[in-house]
């Protein structure tokens, strides 16, 4: 066992880092989504934002988040960026522009490819703050989320491009269901317990 994966200490709190194949990796991200989830206000509108394309084996990771997310159809929460629609570059700044527009106050959760070190590559990351698109090949975009997940898909350092586009499917199909998965039923537990929280005695 990694001493790593499972530090829940308070300095900790802020981020997660666990490997995909972890057994109780569903439970872990719940867990801290959980955690970051209770600092927004019950009637907050939660936005999940997948960010990606469909053109890159590794950058799909958003996209195929997304639209795992979408067959749910929940009311709890607001989705941008799906395989049909995905939010990308290009259009990430209008997006950002039309949620701001339209929900006041949105609880942003940012979700996206990147890339690091081979030994982090398949662990997936929840973390506090926003999150940095485009990083990892240089470019410059607006920042996303009151809280972010990543999943790390490949090495980074040298031809981020190259390395995007021959990341394996497996891999990230594996680390989009478990992000969906989790982040819904964090979601959908996190409503449950405010709503109770809410209702007067």
């Amino acid at each position: 066992m990694n001493p790593i994966s499972h530090s829940f200490s308070s300095q900790d709190m802020a981020s997660l880092k666990i490997p995909h194949t972890d057994p109780g990796i569903h439970s872990a991200i719940i867990h801290r989504l959980m955690f970051h989830l209770y600092k927004a206000h019950s009637l907050q509108n939660v936005v999940v934002v997948c960010i990606g394309t469909d053109r890159s084996t590794g950058d799909c990771l958003g996209p195929l988040v997304g639209s795992s997310l979408a067959k749910w159809d929940s009311p709890l929460f607001h989705l941008y960026g799906t395989l049909d629609e995905p939010v990308h570059a290009m259009n990430l700044q209008d997006t950002l522009h039309k949620i701001y527009a339209t929900y006041h106050n949105p609880y942003v959760i940012g979700i996206d490819a990147c890339l690091g070190q081979s030994s982090s590559v398949g662990c997936i990351q929840v973390v506090n703050g926003p999150l940095k698109p485009g990083a990892g090949v240089n470019k410059e975009l607006p920042p996303v989320g009151d809280i972010h997940l990543t999943g790390i898909v490949n090495v980074g350092g040298f031809m981020e491009y190259f390395v995007l586009q021959n990341t394996r499917l497996s891999l990230v199909m594996r680390m989009s269901e478990i992000i969906s998965s989790s982040l819904y039923s964090a979601i959908r537990e996190w409503h449950t317990r405010s709503t109770l929280l809410a209702v007067p005695e």
